[in-house]
């Protein structure tokens, strides 16, 4: 191993220092060399030191080391000089015919100029006429205008929501209402455990009961109150779930023994005891009112591809397509989660403006890079503008994988959900791969190793940030991937395209939501993690031959654990009983409903008019015996 003893190239040699007194005495001709001090004399208190041999880490480093590292680097710089990619079209006559015939009858610019307002014109006049029509509707002859509801609506609240006895909640019974569904409600799920009775239901569809005779007449289907609306809806077959509709319903008070159907495509949910609050739908009231997303879809899409095929420029082409698609998924195809379309209309525009700022910096650092002097015109349109539309559409592109918010409490908990993030994680692994070797060629793989270990070094000092979990929404995906794709080839194209796409629908549809979440935030309606009620079995009085009905009494002490001051008692998921404390009351007696049907029962404690979570549900069988509640909270 040979070591090196002499400076390197860009050293210096050390320098000797000499105090004030000694320089002047040099610089002057008049003083002699008595005058100079002598190193080493004893007059001289100068301490003198022999230079020291630079250090080199790499002299402990073994050279096959060396070498591998060397190697390594110059792997990483790519070939010199760098190629860039270029985009040769297949069929380059076929591809540039639309921008041959543009030039052929509109040879000058200000020709193309006014041809483009005039496109804009068209696109926006299209797209309102078709928008209006599908967002306000006529009245319903009798019933006046539909109430629109949202896919998640519905007629009662979760754990004591409505009140005692559920009283917040009214009317029961005796009361019509015309309403409107949007599409696409049919995929809307619960995302947490829903207990209906003793069973608890997730990622499914809230849809409790249905027909209840063969010939499946609307007078004889009905859905507790604590249904979805609009899912109920398309159960029932009252609407359509592609294009919505408008109907009317009807409260018809309490019902028992709901059953479970599949049908449409879901499967509702039983429970066969009895609940005071239930919906049916008045036939002959459909109305013809449809969500035309899908006639929408149509018109962006021959907009954008006709922009896509006649223009060559990435600053004409980029804003117009982005404007376009994000106001389609904004009013459209994934409007926010509002009745008001007006309402509507301002989140959009409030979010457009934020979003255009991060779309300049895409466009200056990866569109334009990407597109400059691009005239595959066919093939920008089907990869690029083609992914981008899969990605705008993600709720409906998407929508089969198995997986809903990319947290690890979901993750958990949802089928298939570990599958499919394999999976998807294999694939951007591979995509990073081909995208890393592209990059290499053109001699910027080191500046963009750099820059996504920053953004790597940044997430990891957010994991760490305690009480807050970080949640990468696919907006921020999209805006970490996407500059990885600043090159002219064909998987580029592909990728910008669908990562700009990702962005759109996630600002659109959810706004700029943080990658920084409280539990809170995170756990929406799910468990609280609060303490659960203890009580002791219960005394049941069956009354077997005296004719009075049978009850059933809970018990508890007091005081109650620190930091709740009351209890809450749910008999078939509606609150029958809240206590406090300071009342004194250590029991709660309730009388059977109905000596055919079961009835179950579930405990929370409370503080003040908040409320914990509830047990899992008790059962009082109808043969009298009691069924202890399973451990854990529901």
């Amino acid at each position: 191993m040979r070591y090196r003893d002499d400076i390197d190239d860009e050293g210096a040699p050390p320098q000797a220092y000499r105090d004030d007194d000694n320089a002047s005495l040099h610089s002057n001709d008049s003083a002699t060399s008595e005058a100079v001090l002598i190193d080493h004399a004893e007059a001289s208190d100068e301490e003198t030191y022999e230079p020291q041999e630079p250090y080199y880490a790499n002299k402990y480093i073994h050279p096959r080391f060396q070498r591998y590292w060397r190697a390594t680097v110059t792997w990483v710089k790519g070939p010199q000089p760098p190629r860039l990619w270029k985009i040769q079209p297949f069929l380059p006559r076929v591809q540039t015919a639309p921008i041959t015939f543009l030039n052929s009858f509109f040879p000058k610019r200000k020709q193309k100029v006014s041809l483009l307002i005039f496109f804009y014109f068209c696109w926006v006049l299209s797209f309102s006429l078709v928008l209006h029509r599908s967002a306000f509707t006529a009245d319903i002859p009798g019933y006046g205008s539909p109430i629109t509801k949202r896919c998640t609506d519905r007629f009662w609240d979760d754990g004591n929501g409505c009140g005692l006895n559920g009283d917040l909640c009214r009317p029961f019974e005796n009361f019509t209402m015309p309403f409107r569904c949007p599409a696409n409600c049919k995929r809307v799920q619960v995302l947490n455990p829903h207990a209906v009775g003793d069973e608890e239901v997730n990622y499914r569809p809230l849809v409790i009961g249905g027909p209840t005779d063969e010939e499946e007449t609307f007078k004889n289907t009905y859905y507790r109150g604590d249904s979805f609306i609009c899912g109920a809806a398309i159960h029932a077959g009252f609407i359509n779930d592609r294009y919505g509709g408008c109907g009317v319903l009807a409260f018809v008070g309490e019902k028992s023994n709901y059953p479970s159907v599949n049908k449409n495509h879901i499967t509702s949910i039983g429970f066969k005891s009895y609940f005071p609050r239930s919906f049916s739908f008045v036939d002959g009231t459909t109305s013809k009112c449809r969500d035309l997303r899908w006639p929408l879809l149509g018109v962006s899409l021959t907009f954008t591809t006709l922009l896509s095929l006649f223009t060559t420029s990435p600053a004409v082409f980029f804003p117009s397509v982005f404007i376009g698609i994000f106001f389609h998924v904004a009013l459209a195809s994934d409007p926010p989660n509002l009745t008001d379309y007006y309402a509507i209309i301002s989140i959009a525009l409030g979010r457009l403006l934020p979003a255009s700022f991060c779309m300049l910096a895409v466009y200056n650092f990866c569109v334009k890079r990407q597109q400059q002097g691009l005239t595959a015109q066919i093939e920008k349109t089907v990869l690029w503008l083609g992914g981008c539309w899969v990605g705008a559409l993600n709720n409906y592109t998407f929508d089969k994988i198995p997986i809903e918010r990319l947290t690890p409490h979901d993750i958990k908990q949802q089928p298939g959900a570990v599958p499919a993030l394999i999976i998807i994680v294999l694939i951007l692994l591979c995509i990073a791969l081909g995208q890393a070797w592209a990059i290499r060629i053109e001699g910027r793989l080191p500046h963009y190793l750099a820059v996504y270990g920053i953004y790597v070094a940044v997430i990891l000092a957010l994991v760490a940030i305690p009480q807050m979990n970080v949640r990468i929404h696919h907006y921020i995906l999209g805006l970490l991937l996407v500059y990885g794709t600043a090159m002219q080839n064909r998987p580029s194209l592909l990728f910008q395209g669908l990562l700009v796409g990702l962005f759109i629908n996630g600002i659109a549809r959810w706004g700029f939501s943080s990658i920084l979440q409280t539990p809170d935030e995170l756990r929406g309606d799910g468990q609280l993690g609060s303490l659960l009620p203890l009580l002791a079995p219960p005394i049941i009085h069956n009354n077997f031959g005296t004719g009075l009905m049978p009850n059933i009494t809970f018990e508890w002490d007091l005081p109650f654990p620190k930091h709740y001051d009351g209890l809450s008692v749910l008999v078939n998921d509606v609150e029958r009983y809240h206590g406090y404390e300071d009342a004194g009351k250590k029991s709660f007696t309730w009388v059977r409903h109905d000596e055919e049907l079961p009835e179950y029962f579930r405990f929370a404690y409370m503080s003040g008019s908040g409320r914990g979570d509830y047990t899992k549900a008790g059962k009082w069988r109808t043969d009298g015996g009691w069924k202890a509640p399973k451990k854990g909270a529901s």
